[in-house]
């Protein structure tokens, strides 16, 4: 798969290292292309250029890319190359970073953007995760969808435990997709039953969220 990352910033050339790792072809694109730069993942193609100027797009290559990232710092910015990107050169998928949550409502269809990721959100999320037991997590959404993906640890005294997977009813619009089980993986299956402390990740729509808690930890007097 051939992706272009624009920024290569702490964050664009990490994102960049593992999908290279993952043998992927990856061009990274920065107005400040240095040797120490290029060191770091020596294995990517490097563009020096503005990525909001239509030649240095195309000078990636990108009307061969599967997906774009934009992944500067700059909301701005990440928001015309995504505009761009679909408008100009079809990408099928882009994922643009949010550095300020409180712009994060334009990261949408309206500028081009397939998947935002408030990297302040996700790091939230992972200190929540740590210390949250019993309370749903919001890992990350999907630009132009009500839906999130989300997790809740079971507590060691919810009613659920010992149940299994396919007796459970949960709310509408939710659905279990993995089981973090004593650090593993599991593919929830429904004889599978739930074990106190397994982290439940779920697709699950905004409505959601509040009934999918109280399946587990019902509220005082419910």
């Amino acid at each position: 798969m051939r992706v272009v990352v624009v920024g290569a910033g702490g964050v664009g050339r990490s994102i960049a290292a593992e999908l290279v790792d993952k043998d992927h072809t990856v061009v990274l694109v920065d107005r400040a292309v240095t040797a120490s730069r290029r060191e770091s993942v020596p294995q990517a193609e490097w563009l020096q250029g503005d990525a909001c100027e239509l030649s240095v797009l195309s000078a990636s290559g990108l009307a061969d890319a599967e997906v774009i990232v934009a992944a500067t710092g700059d909301d701005k910015v990440n928001l015309v190359v995504s505009l761009l990107a679909k408008t100009e050169f079809a990408v099928p998928r882009t994922v643009a970073r949010v550095s300020h949550p409180s712009n994060e409502w334009m990261f949408g269809d309206a500028w081009g953007v397939d998947v935002a990721v408030s990297t302040p959100r996700v790091m939230t999320a992972h200190v929540e995760e740590a210390v949250s037991v019993g309370r749903v997590v919001k890992m990350f959404g999907f630009a132009g969808s009500r839906t999130q993906l989300v997790e809740i640890t079971v507590p060691s005294e919810s009613p659920k435990i010992g149940r299994t997977v396919g007796s459970m009813r949960w709310p509408p619009g939710t659905v279990l997709v993995g089981i973090i089980r004593d650090g593993l993986p599991v593919a929830p299956t429904a004889h599978d039953a739930i074990e106190a402390l397994d982290e439940l990740l779920f697709l699950a729509e905004t409505d959601g969220l509040r009934p999918l808690q109280d399946l587990f930890v019902p509220r005082t007097g419910s």
